[in-house]
Parts: C-alpha cells; sequence; structure tokens
C-alpha cells in the first residue's frame, strides 16, 4: 500500500550546517519544507516549482531539531525528491538514475540500492552500490531508534545477512522510500505493521563518515549487483 496519501507532516529540523544554515527537507502531505536555524519555509510545489502556501500549512509542523541527524534529514530529502522515478534492475548510483541491466536495461532508473546510494552520496558517504555493502555500511540501529534516512533491510531469512535483498530509507519508525520492484517506482511504502515486511526485515543501519575504505570507494561494477536481486523484485 503506497503510504503518500494523507501523510501527515514529518520533518521540520534546525541543524547548524555552514555557516549556521541547514539544507534540509521534509514531506508535509504535499508540502516540502525548508528548515535552516531561523525557522522553516514551506512550499506546496515540489522543489524548483514554488508556490504561495496555504495559511496556517505550517503551524501543523512539528518543531523538530535532532542534534547530528542532519545527514539523514539531507539523504531522505534526496530520495524523496526522485518520487516516481522508474525501477530498473541495476540502475542508478551517486550521480542518479541510469540504465540498468537485463530488463532494466532500456529502463532510466534505481533499483533499490542504487537509490538508497544516491541519497547517501549527497552528503558525501559512500555506502557501495549493493545491500551487501551497505549493511555493513554504518552503525545497526535498534528498532525503537529508526530515525529518517537510516537504511531498512530486508532479508529472505532475517537470521542470515546474506540473504539480504531489499532496502529502503527511512522516513519514519514506520515507513520508507524505496524503489520497490521492476514496473513500479520510487515511492513512499508502509512497512512496519505489513506482514511481508515484518516477516523479512532483518535490520537497520545508519550510515557514517566514508563507509567505505578507500580502496572500495570506486563505484561498483553495476553487474555485481545482479546475483543478489529478489524474485519479488523481478515478479512485480
Amino acid at each position: 500500500m503506497i503510504a503518500e496519501t494523507g501523510l501527515a507532516p514529518i520533518l521540520a529540523a534546525a541543524a547548524a550546517l555552514m555557516g549556521g544554515i541547514a539544507l534540509l527537507a521534509g514531506l508535509a502531505g504535499g508540502a516540502y519544507v525548508t528548515a535552516t536555524a531561523f525557522g522553516a519555509k514551506c512550499d506546496d510545489a515540489r522543489p524548483g516549482q514554488p508556490e504561495s502556501v496555504p495559511m496556517g500549512l505550517c503551524e501543523h509542523l512539528p518543531n523538530v531539531a535532532v542534534a547530528g541527524a542532519e545527514h539523514g534529514l539531507i539523504a531522505l530529502q534526496a530520495a524523496l525528491r526522485m518520487r516516481g522515478v522508474p525501477y530498473s534492475w541495476g540502475g542508478g548510483g551517486p550521480s542518479g538514475p541510469s540504465l540498468g541491466i537485463e530488463h532494466g536495461a532500456h529502463i532510466h532508473g534505481f533499483d533499490c540500492s542504487g537509490l538508497a546510494e544516491y541519497a547517501w552520496a549527497k552528503v558525501g558517504v559512500r555506502i557501495g552500490g549493493h545491500t551487501s555493502t551497505q549493511w555493513n555500511a554504518g552503525i545497526r540501529v535498534p528498532r525503537s531508534q529508526i530515525r529518517p534516512g537510516d537504511l531498512i533491510f530486508f532479508a529472505r531469512d532475517p537470521t542470515r545477512a546474506a540473504t539480504i535483498h531489499h532496502v529502503g530509507i527511512a522516513v519514519d519508525a514506520s515507513r520508507m522510500v524505496h524503489a520497490p520492484s521492476t514496473g513500479s517506482t520510487v515511492r513512499i511504502d508502509t512497512w512496519a505493521g505489513d506482514p511481508y515486511r515484518e516477516r523479512e526485515f532483518i535490520g537497520a543501519v545508519r550510515p557514517s563518515g566514508n563507509a567505505m575504505n578507500p580502496g572500495g570507494a570506486q563505484e561498483q561494477a553495476i553487474s555485481s549487483r545482479l546475483p543478489f536481486q529478489s524474485a519479488f523484485e523481478q515478479q512485480i
């Protein structure tokens, strides 16, 4: 089920980055919120298409200031801006959507790990282009402490990390933005409480630092991701 309809205001943050301005954004219904150290500005259109804001919209936004969370918020913003981009098997990377491989070869878009890699590249964190690398690209986060931008992982067998096949970017503790499967587009879905996702949830990771060592900083060959793609992603 797509969880964008009626999405409540979820992000408004103040953080000190580069001269005290935080380039953060969130989603509130159809509105985007840009937060700085001095307050929040709401736009009821997509970034790059600012329009007037209905009176009273901003007053419903929570006053959230999460120390150290600005990287996750920026990564989440980057992923949210890609909503509607097609799923492409093996597609996407640090520079954005791209042609994939095999049945994604003619589709310009993202697969799940390509979207995650792109989002975190926006804050200079290199997490690699495959879920197996991304699983080890930061610290493990208890489910009760998931925050925006954390990576949410799913595995065929949650007791074995080698079976991880899908990753999403946390919007909050129950929703994620992700590239679900062939034939779909980047979107927000509720994963918490969904039997399929609950059964396959293996954990969450908060990327940190440059994540990959210098020798692993080069973009991985796109074909290296193929053996780990799930049957679910192929068929739906």
